[in-house]
């Protein structure tokens, strides 16, 4: 990965190769900024002197983790590459553990209150907190690299699959819903799908089970 390096104004150029950042920093330079990620500042250089490429910031967003590429537009050689770690499931924790100490407060022998409801609102585009901080985390990360990076574009990529369609493309509206087991039990499906033979050795007219294989502890019985 390469090193972001800055003139003497804190303005961005070109990340440079880490020996580069070695040498530049022996020879008195350059002086670190910034240890993650580790930025150099330019003490004879601005960016009127210099010759900048075009960058863009590709995102991949996840539920847990999100990682983010810097790459450079003409060559699209990486420059760098940032993982960031989402706190989803920390959030949902505390605030469930909230709710819990608030409803144990409330059924306990306090002072009378007055019965409250539908005296909350939601301001427009609210969105879950745990979703709020990823989206929150992967903006605070872009903005840092904006200002490390000469960056001219922002890529996200966004996947999306929606395999009933892929089976069925005329389906919409209710039938998502009504799958292969809409209006049968499970097992009533599974005999009707094999004609009500085994799967596997195709036996007929015995007693079945959704999953017939058994267990070795099973195969002998005790005399």
């Amino acid at each position: 990965m390469r090193v972001f390096v800055l003139d003497k104004n804190l303005q961005p150029l070109d990340p440079c190769h880490p020996a580069r950042a070695r040498e530049l920093l022996n020879k008195g330079r350059a002086k670190a900024f910034k240890r993650y990620p580790f930025t150099i500042v330019l003490q004879d250089r601005t960016v009127e002197e210099s010759v900048t490429h075009p960058h863009r910031v590709k995102i991949d967003p996840g539920s847990k983790t999100t990682g983010i590429a810097v790459v450079q537009e003409e060559t699209g050689r990486v420059t760098s590459a940032i993982e960031i770690s989402h706190r989803g499931q920390q959030i949902k924790d505390s605030l469930l553990a909230r709710r819990s100490l608030r409803r144990g407060r409330r059924n306990r022998k306090t002072r009378y209150r007055q019965p409250r409801f539908l005296n909350r609102t939601r301001k427009t585009g609210w969105l879950p907190p745990s979703l709020e901080s990823r989206i929150a985390n992967i903006e605070t990360w872009v903005r840092r690299i904006k200002k490390l990076c000469p960056i001219s574009a922002i890529s996200q990529e966004l996947v999306r699959f929606d395999l009933q369609q892929m089976q069925n493309p005329e389906i919409s509206g209710v039938e998502y819903q009504r799958g292969e087991l809409f209006g049968f039990e499970v097992k009533e499906y599974l005999l009707a799908k094999w004609n009500r033979k085994c799967a596997y050795c195709e036996v007929e007219n015995v007693p079945f089970e959704i999953e017939h294989i058994l267990a070795k502890v099973r195969w002998f019985k005790p005399s």
